[in-house]
C-alpha cells in the first residue's frame, strides 16, 4: 500500500487543469470513533486529460467525486481549477454560484437526479443556456454533439432510452461549458453496447473540447477505456495510483490485482479471485 503521508503533492504546471492536494473527510461513527471516507488524496488532470477513481462500494470514490463538485465539504486539503481554488463553502452571490458551476459539473448514474421530469430535452438546455447567459438557440447544437435529434429534443426524461436520458444529461452537464467534468457511475446502468457508445462520445467531446474527465467507476474495464491515469481506493486510501495501462496490466498493490482478479474474461477463473481476496485478507 502507498504510505499517502509521504507522497509529494501535486504540482499545478505541465498542463494541469485540475489539481486536488491531499483531500480528507471523515464521518463520526456512533460513539467516539470516525469512519475514513478520504485520506489525502491526490491527483492532477491536464487540459483534455481523463483520470479514472477506481474501488469498491464504501472505498470512498464517490465522496472524492462529491467533494471536487463541492456537494460534500472536505475536512482539509484543496481543490483548484487553472490555478484558482475552490472554496470549501457554496458562495452566497448567484454570480459567483454559476461562476463555481461553470467550472466543475457532475454526470449521475441516474440521470434523473439533474433532470426536470416536467421538460423536454430542448427545454431543459435550453433553461441552463439562459441561466448562464448562453445563446438558447445552441441547444440543438449540443443535442447534436451527444448524438441527439429534433425528435429526442421535444421529448421529456421519461419518453427516452436510459442511453438517451445519459445523453441528455451530459449534454446539459456541457451546457455551461465546464473546464472538468465529473462522472459518477455513468454508464454503470446501461447495456454494454450503450457503455461503448457514451465511452466514445466522452473521449471524442474531450478531445474536441479540451475538457477534463474524473471518471468514478468500480468498472475496471470501463476506465481502462477511457482514461489516461487512475487511482485504485480502498477504505479512504489510494493504495495504487499511475498510467492506467501500467497499473491494470502490471498492478504493484494486492487490492488492485484482487480487483483484477474479479473480472471476468477468456480463462477467467472464479477460484483466482477468491484467492486474492485470501492473500489480501492474510
Amino acid at each position: 500500500m502507498t504510505d499517502i503521508s509521504k507522497t509529494t503533492p501535486p504540482a499545478a504546471g505541465d498542463g494541469a487543469l485540475l489539481v486536488v492536494d491531499r483531500l480528507c473527510r471523515t464521518y463520526p461513527l456512533p460513539g467516539r470513533g470516525r469512519l475514513t471516507a478520504a485520506e489525502a488524496v491526490s491527483f492532477t488532470v491536464a487540459r483534455g486529460g481523463s483520470v479514472g477513481i477506481v474501488g469498491e462500494s464504501g472505498s470512498g470514490k464517490t465522496t472524492v467525486a462529491r467533494m471536487l463538485v463541492g456537494l460534500v465539504r472536505p475536512d482539509s486539503g484543496t481543490v483548484a481549477v487553472d490555478g484558482r481554488p475552490r472554496e470549501a463553502r457554496t458562495p452566497r452571490r448567484r454570480e459567483a454560484r454559476l461562476a463555481r458551476a461553470r467550472e466543475i459539473q457532475m454526470v449521475f448514474q441516474d440521470p434523473y437526479i439533474s433532470l426536470d421530469p416536467r421538460l423536454t430535452a430542448g427545454q431543459c438546455l435550453r433553461t441552463a443556456l439562459r441561466l448562464h447567459g448562453r445563446d438558447e438557440r445552441s441547444a440543438a447544437e449540443l443535442l447534436d454533439q451527444v448524438g441527439l435529434g429534433a425528435r429526442e429534443s421535444e421529448a421529456r426524461p421519461r419518453q427516452l432510452s436510459g442511453g438517451q436520458r445519459q445523453r441528455l444529461a451530459i449534454a446539459r452537464a456541457l451546457a455551461v461549458r465546464p473546464r472538468v467534468l465529473v462522472l459518477d457511475e455513468a454508464v454503470a446502468a446501461l447495456d454494454v453496447s450503450i457503455q461503448a457508445q457514451i465511452l466514445q462520445l466522452l473521449d471524442e467531446i474531450r478531445r474536441d473540447t479540451g475538457v477534463a474527465l474524473v471518471f468514478v467507476s468500480h468498472d475496471l474495464a470501463v476506465v481502462q477505456h477511457i482514461t489516461d491515469e487512475v487511482l485504485v481506493m480502498r477504505r479512504g486510501q489510494v493504495v495504487e495510483q499511475g498510467p492506467t495501462q501500467r497499473v491494470l496490466s502490471q498492478p504493484a498493490d494486492l487490492y488492485t490485482r484482487l480487483l483484477l482478479a474479479a473480472v471476468p474474461r477468456e480463462g477467467w477463473d472464479p477460484d483466482d479471485a477468491v484467492a486474492a481476496r485470501a492473500a489480501l485478507a492474510g
